[in-house]
């Protein structure tokens, strides 16, 4: 099963409340591993108002949150049975799964939201001796421990103080050494 966006239909108005319901509820859930983002499409628009400019966001999709996860049935379940959900945009009945958008439909939000799917190139392996390239870390060599690849995350040991700390960093902020 890979990660796929899906549209969920809310109540209008609480698109940012089910955002938060929805990620206190997959961390209280341990629904990390099977729901990883949840967006509310949004776009800058500036109005000006007695002479002064006012820059603020406006919604893409009013009554729509897009929510990129694994659909399995407990993740469908989660997502469903949050507060101000009324439901999937694709689903075409009770307890049926829906369709998810298209790559391209996807990129094509993400990138008018100024994200865009990163996918980080790594290579390298539990055991191998890599340098922090970013973050508090950076340029302390660490041993990989864990690899995450669905979170596109490591678990490495830095020395600190003369122990072996464990520390999670993503992809992007370790290379390795060379």
């Amino acid at each position: 099963m890979e990660k796929q966006w899906f549209v969920v239909h809310t109540y209008s108005g609480y698109e940012n409340k089910v955002k938060t319901n929805l990620e206190k509820r997959l961390a209280s859930m341990g629904m990390e591993d099977k729901i990883f983002r949840i967006l509310v499409p949004e776009d800058e628009e500036t109005e000006v108002k007695d002479g002064k400019k006012k820059v603020a966001m406006k919604k893409v999709f009013p009554g729509y949150v897009l929510a990129e996860m694994i659909m399995t049935d407990d993740s469908w379940y989660v997502v469903r049975n949050t507060p101000g959900v009324t439901g999937f945009v694709g689903s075409t009945g009770s307890g049926s799964k829906p369709t998810p958008l298209l790559p391209e439909e996807a990129e094509t939000i993400l990138k008018r939201m100024g994200m865009k799917e990163t996918v980080i190139d790594f290579n390298f392996n539990v055991g191998d001796q890599v340098t922090v390239t970013d973050g508090s870390f950076e340029g302390r060599e660490a041993v990989v421990q864990e690899l995450d690849l669905d979170h596109q995350k490591a678990k490495v040991l830095i020395d600190l103080f003369g122990r072996e700390t464990p520390v999670e960093l993503d992809f992007k902020q370790i290379k390795h050494m060379d």
